[in-house]
């Protein structure tokens, strides 16, 4: 099964300073046919303006991770963690017991992410930050771990739960396949730019795409595309 959520479904909300798009039920906006996706539990698409951001506030037993589309992201936490994230990178906050953040755009142009949630295996764990870069290059024509709790994936930023988040490239006309890691996982695609289709479904820019009981899929670009693609399990 796949289905596709046109980007303009999604709900929606306009700060000024912060413009977000909500693939799942998130603050104000509820939707009861969309409030997780197997353990997949927020995917926000944020504008945010320059010398603005998110302020202090705290975060408990969720692993978020946040993959920098265009701008770049300013981190710092309670830990004694803080880092700049740019466009195409990737940073994860495991909140576990509870961590406090701010998160800024202290560039002179938009920030733009997409903020994913995943809900860890157990409550409790000890909270940690880390952020790495994933050139684009590396992951021109296939799918690579970004985050991920799965073994193996050792070049990923390490998550503490059942799942990954993996990045592809595709020039036109390219596809890439991708095998989920067992049976009965969720899968949640979104091209962040330019225009595929997943196994005959045709997916824009910023759609979304709510996968499951399938082995695998097959993503070819109609246009060039960047895609982040979640596997999650139930």
């Amino acid at each position: 099964m796949i289905e596709r959520r046109p980007f303009d479904s999604l709900g929606a909300a306009n700060h000024g300073w912060l413009n977000a798009r909500h693939h799942f039920s998130f603050a104000s906006y509820f939707d009861e046919d969309r409030v997780q996706w197997g353990g997949l539990r927020v995917w926000n698409d944020d504008t945010i303006a320059p010398g603005t951001g998110f302020p202090p506030h705290p975060h408990a037993d969720m692993e978020i991770i946040t993959y920098v589309r265009e701008g770049a992201i300013s981190h710092r936490d309670d830990q004694g963690n803080h880092g700049r994230t740019e466009a195409g990178d990737v940073q994860v906050m495991s909140a576990g017991t509870g961590i406090r953040h701010s998160e800024y755009n202290l560039e002179q142009v938009p920030t733009r992410i997409f903020q994913i949630w995943i809900m860890p295996d157990r409550r409790g764990n000890p909270p940690a930050w880390g952020a790495k870069p994933f050139p684009k290059a590396d992951r021109s024509g296939q799918f690579i771990a970004l985050a991920s709790g799965i073994d193996g994936d050792d070049d990923a930023l390490p998550i503490q739960a059942n799942g990954r988040v993996l990045g592809a490239t595709l020039k036109a006309g390219e596809s890439a396949t991708y095998r989920f890691a067992d049976s009965g996982r969720y899968g949640y695609l979104v091209p962040a730019t330019g225009r595929v289709m997943v196994d005959g479904v045709e997916l824009n820019a910023r759609d979304g795409a709510a996968i499951r009981d399938v082995d695998s899929i097959t993503v070819t670009a109609v246009e060039d595309a960047e895609l982040v693609l979640v596997d999650v399990a139930g």
